[in-house]
């Protein structure tokens, strides 16, 4: 480890990785500092992943896919089922294990130097127009000399309470979460389940992604004014309980969501946050992985072309809010007035919805249809949910 580099990205997920793979690519002089021991793991996540999503960067390995998924199922309160079919894209769930450290793997093939056991512990403006990175490095203090700062460290974000930016998010749009990566159970696996309803996930939903082997991440996300009444634990035991009595849990996952609108402004003056970090999380769904893989190399172009301009500041960083936006944050802003109106749905409203669309024959059944449906009572928004499911 040097005392000195262009650029410092902190956490090692996939928006790090990226980050420091197109800072690398950009010719800069870049470190990427994880604070756990493996890249990959834990893992605080899902893992499933759209295939359009993935292949905006790479060829999907087959050591990165768990399972292959052509099909989801809503379920309802009521427990009526709507089978959906992917007419054209399939979908993924990731061994996000493997597919994060091969992310890293790429970043260091780029020139990024890679460092795990790695704890930022504070950031300080230097009088070099930059800052020093405090850090403990296998039980050894460190400090670093950096002319930018590429916070990739989670909805926490340390790096951006340390900058100065506004990270606070409001308190209705979190969502308590807990997942749980159980064997032992039988489940179609090619099919995602989600389930709706106030008695399943009130304020969010429940998910069933498969993995193989009979296998599967299972978890909730709760609202923020439902879990006073009973713990989004409580809600995934009682599932698990009832649905899959014989399944063995073997780890636990648990955590909040900013289920908000993004970040409108995640940079400062030499500093730039990217993923989870920056709130580039789908405010329906809770995914975040491909918006921190293009916000991570948004942030990577621009950090490299800060270092060839010898210009840090704020403003040059601009460049990459006006990247974020075209490509994908204006996309969540809609998708956020989209989550506002279905979460208002009653149960029972939920249950006639189900009846109306399984009317329909099953060639018309799309997740367009089924939102679409969702917010029959506020036909401004009815564009916007046919443009963010085009394909599906």
């Amino acid at each position: 480890m040097k005392n000195n580099y262009d650029i410092v990205v902190v956490g090692g997920g996939p928006g790090g990785s990226m980050a420091a793979l197109h800072s690398a690519k950009g010719g800069a002089n870049v470190c990427l500092l994880e604070k756990t021991r493996d890249i990959g793991y834990p893992v605080r996540c899902g893992e499933a992943m759209g295939e359009w999503a993935i292949k905006q960067f790479f060829e999907p390995k087959p050591t990165w896919i768990a399972a292959d998924i052509k099909r989801s199922r809503i379920v309802a309160p009521n427990g009526i089922p709507i089978d959906i079919p992917f007419n054209k894209e399939q979908a993924y769930v990731l061994n996000r294990r493997v597919f994060d450290y091969d992310l890293s793997l790429m970043a260091s093939k780029e020139g990024a130097n890679v460092f795990t056991k790695c704890y930022v512990k504070s950031i300080d403006r230097n009088d070099e127009n930059g800052y020093d990175v405090h850090l403990d490095y296998l039980g050894e203090h460190k400090s670093i000399k950096t002319k930018l700062i590429i916070g990739a460290d989670g909805i926490e974000s340390r790096v951006g309470r340390w900058a100065g930016i506004k990270t606070q998010v409001n308190m209705r749009d979190m969502e308590s979460c807990i997942q749980y990566s159980v064997g032992n159970i039988e489940l179609d696996s090619n099919r995602i389940d989600m389930y709706v309803g106030n008695n399943w996930a009130p304020g969010g939903y429940l998910w069933v992604f498969p993995k193989g082997d009979g296998t599967a991440n299972i978890g909730l996300g709760v609202g923020s004014k439902f879990n006073r009444k009973k713990s989004a634990k409580k809600y995934l035991d009682e599932f698990i309980e009832n649905k899959y009595p014989n399944a063995t849990i073997h780890t636990t996952m648990c955590g909040g969501v900013p289920c908000s609108k993004p970040m409108t402004h995640p940079i400062c003056d030499n500093v730039m946050l990217v993923g989870d970090a920056a709130h580039f999380i789908n405010p329906i769904t809770g995914g975040g992985i491909a918006a921190a893989m293009k916000s991570g190399m948004f942030a990577g172009q621009v950090a490299s072309e800060a270092i060839i301009a010898n210009d840090y500041s704020e403003n040059f960083l601009k460049k990459y809010i006006s990247l974020c936006q075209k490509d994908f944050t204006k996309r969540h802003e809609k998708i956020y007035k989209v989550k506002e109106t279905i979460t208002k749905l009653t149960d029972d409203e939920m249950n006639q919805m189900a009846l109306k669309i399984n009317k329909l024959p099953p060639h018309k059944i799309t997740l367009g249809r089924v939102f679409t449906t969702a917010i029959m009572k506020k036909p401004s928004l009815i564009i916007d949910v046919m443009k963010m499911f085009a394909g599906f």
